[in-house]
């Protein structure tokens, strides 16, 4: 599966405002709602805090990755928004998060496919110049341009 494939400009914002991790996740919740990926917003948000409460998705340099498996989904997806201000995160490296991307997968075939996801965004977030292109972002366009990977 490539990353193209599950993200769309109705599930990119860069202009987030959110005053708190939970905000965040439940914005970037209904942007996959909008895009059609998740049927129950309020099912999958609680299935990613739960999986947030188990260790922070802040994997540092300014960016989390907040995922979920959830009856709440009904299709794999991905939103990816930018922080109007940083968003505390319990992050990695104790930064706040200025962007982060939410990984949505159903519960009934999540098996390894949001681990590729994650894995695939991982490896590409240990490199300062694609964090800085996503940083540098003005267009949702931009944005998929930089996930042709």
């Amino acid at each position: 599966m490539n990353i193209s494939d599950i993200i769309s400009k109705d599930s990119i914002r860069l202009d987030v405002e959110a005053t708190s991790k939970q905000e965040a996740i439940e914005q970037m919740a209904g942007l996959l709602a909008s895009a059609g990926h998740v049927s129950d917003a309020a099912q999958f948000v609680s299935d990613v805090l739960a999986r947030e409460a188990t260790g922070s998705t802040g994997i540092g340099f300014g960016v989390a990755i907040p995922h979920g498996k959830s009856a709440g989904v009904a299709s794999p997806g991905l939103s990816f928004v930018k922080f109007k201000e940083p968003v505390e995160w319990n992050s990695l490296d104790q930064q706040p998060v200025v962007m982060a991307f939410l990984i949505g997968v159903p519960y009934d075939h999540a098996g390894q496919e949001h681990l590729k996801i994650l894995t695939t965004l991982a490896r590409k977030l240990i490199h300062e110049s694609f964090r800085e292109q996503l940083k540098g972002a003005a267009t949702a366009d931009d944005i998929l341009q930089a996930l042709q990977f």
